[in-house]
């Protein structure tokens, strides 16, 4: 996606700089002197996410990119009707957000966690959202698969490694909260700084399931070893968390894409490690 923000929207929220593409965000996000841009995938989330996020108190253990409201007071401009070639489509505009320093560096991901653990600690006050229950994207849907909230139902690769998974589920009494479903890639690091949180995918789930997530990517993907395991093995139901974790991923990545041999030979080390 080449779009970039419009002089409208540099305008609203006070950009006195081109845009620059940034690295990352899925190759739409973009910078303004010190200000970041990104597209709005689902308007209720992005209101709730950035009126919460304005109200986070500073914290020597992480920071925060700070949400920025346009000219009229909203967290979301430049909503408008644009075309394609399939003709009219409703953009939903851009949200707005301070640069933080930092770059992600997905060898931390203890570092990552505990980020992840101090955010959610400045957080739990917060109120169940009620957009929660209208998100139908695949990271919602296998959210609700990993927690029995909908049937599993997939590919052969994915019915093969969920079929463990699920054998060894078993119900859990977790007080849940909002919490950072994807911290791995999204916790920032810069020399003498605490970490910066970014990026916040909003779930309401036990604080500890955000943690098995984070340690479930490292496991698959990030070159990490099972001793990570065994060095959260504190938090409360930790092999319930990751047996839901991995879930949640495989169930994602079912319904977002096809399956490759490599990808499969990822999960199934972690899927052996999180059940022995």
């Amino acid at each position: 996606m080449n779009k970039q923000p419009s002089a409208d929207v540099l305008d609203a929220f006070g950009c006195a700089e081109d845009p620059v593409r940034l690295e990352g965000g899925k190759g739409e996000t973009w910078r303004a002197g010190d200000i970041v841009l990104k597209p709005v995938e689902f308007a209720p989330e992005t209101r709730w996410r950035a009126a919460a996020l304005a109200e986070v108190a500073e914290s020597a253990e992480f920071r925060i990119a700070r949400p920025l409201q346009a000219r009229d007071g909203e967290w979301i401009a430049g909503t408008s009707v644009g075309q394609n070639s399939s003709g009219g489509h409703p953009s939903l505009g851009w949200e707005a957000s301070r640069l933080v320093p930092g770059r992600p560096d997905t060898s931390r991901p203890d570092d990552a966690i505990r980020a992840g653990i101090a955010f959610h600690q400045a957080i739990a006050h917060l109120p169940r959202p009620d957009f929660l229950d209208f998100r139908t994207d695949p990271w919602a849907i296998g959210d609700r698969v990993a927690w029995a909230e909908l049937p599993p139902e997939g590919t052969a690769p994915a019915r093969d490694l969920l079929r463990p998974l699920l054998d060894a589920r078993r119900p859990v009494e977790l007080a849940a909260q909002a919490v950072h479903g994807d911290l791995p890639g999204n916790v920032l690091f810069a020399p003498g700084q605490p970490p910066a949180v970014i990026d916040w995918a909003v779930y309401w789930r036990p604080p500890a399931w955000a943690a098995a997530v984070a340690v479930a990517d490292a496991l698959c993907w990030y070159g990490a070893t099972p001793g990570l395991i065994d060095r959260w093995a504190h938090l409360p139901e930790w092999q319930q968390m990751l047996v839901r974790a991995l879930v949640y991923r495989i169930v994602t990545h079912d319904i977002s894409g096809f399956w490759t041999p490599d990808q499969i030979a990822a999960y199934q080390p972690a899927v052996e490690a999180v059940l022995s």
